[in-house]
């Protein structure tokens, strides 16, 4: 039996406005040292090496994050893939199977998401790689703890050696959903996926134009995606492959998995203080709990609030009830298009 050959994709062109003003378009979350001393592109680019089998990581980028991605990657060998615009993670995807070879493994890999047991994580993607060599199209399910509003969640059906087939998908729930969900056993969808380059292709023709329009996009040389690129629909990879194939199949992961996807999940990813407090930089709290004060360019200084977000840096000042922070994102939006 041949070796199976592993290629990693890091994809990397979000653009972060949910962690608006830290995370801003020419430097998006997943370049930033977060919760640890490293950023989370360069985190899931050392997990993406330590996969076994590893045989050449692809990261799929923006031309705008260009610098950021070499100034992480160093001298360390990748092929890197450069979009001329924002299409959604299927396109991405279906490029860096268009650049492996057809029995390539694919362990795709957003590169803004926070694993704290890495080991747990290796051996989830063991028992994924192996139903990839069998035919299947796998995803993680992250093993919830909480009714979590702000992810996509995922029924698992019948067993399939070592994972489940994938009975239904449901997008983000309101709390009472969430709730219900909880308790029959859901996980949550963690948007990374294993699978062969030629299984991707196949199963992505079932959107029109995806892979015709990918194709036509990519280099004779160079790392640079053509013009054509644009002509790809703005699709996600579960709403262009996963809600549609019979091949669908996830691995329960329990790892310590976030998305990092607000300032509450970065608040509940950070160590806190013995009153439940996460405070970054020149940040001060008198009669203050359950908080993140961040301060990158001057001293911050908060008294007698609770669960409150203070985030402070030289492009902007955001305050916020912490339990309201996935509403960032429009705000940001907001912010960065008026400013251009």
């Amino acid at each position: 039996m041949p070796v199976t050959r592993v290629r990693p994709v890091v994809l990397s062109g979000g653009s972060g406005t949910r962690l608006w003003p830290l995370s801003v378009r020419s430097r998006p979350k997943q370049f930033l040292q977060l919760v640890d001393d490293v950023s989370l592109f360069d985190a899931t680019v050392k997990r993406a090496r330590a996969l076994p089998g590893e045989s050449g990581v692809i990261v799929v980028t923006g031309s705008t994050h260009v610098p950021l991605v070499s100034e992480s990657l160093d001298d360390r060998e990748a092929t890197v893939l450069v979009e001329p615009g924002p299409r959604n993670t299927a396109p991405a995807i279906v490029a860096a199977a268009l650049t492996a070879d057809p029995d390539d493994i694919m362990v795709i890999l957003p590169s803004d998401h926070l694993i704290r047991d890495v080991s747990a994580f290796l051996r989830a993607a063991e028992t994924a790689i192996d139903l990839a060599n069998a035919g299947r199209i796998v995803t993680f399910g992250c093993v919830p703890d909480r009714p979590e509003v702000g992810y996509g969640w995922i029924k698992p059906g019948d067993d399939a050696d070592g994972g489940f087939v994938i009975e239904e998908f449901v997008e983000k729930p309101d709390i009472d959903t969430a709730v219900q969900m909880l308790g029959e056993g859901y996980l949550w969808n963690s948007g990374m996926f294993v699978a062969r380059a030629e299984v991707i292709l196949s199963e992505a023709r079932s959107t029109p134009n995806l892979v015709e329009a990918v194709r036509g996009a990519m280099p004779d040389r160079g790392s640079e995606l053509t013009d054509r690129f644009l002509a790809a629909p703005s699709i996600s990879f579960d709403h262009a492959v996963m809600e549609k194939t019979s091949l669908g199949t996830v691995v329960p992961l329990d790892a310590g998995w976030s998305d990092i996807g607000s300032w509450q999940a970065v608040w509940e990813s950070s160590a806190h203080d013995s009153e439940g407090n996460v405070l970054e930089g020149e940040a001060y709290v008198l009669d203050a709990r359950n908080s993140l004060i961040h301060a990158s360019t001057r001293p911050v200084a908060v008294v007698g609030v609770e669960d409150l977000v203070v985030i402070e840096t030289a492009d902007g000042v955001l305050v916020i009830p912490r339990q309201r922070s996935q509403q960032v994102r429009e705000v940001g939006k907001h912010i960065e298009d008026r400013n251009g």
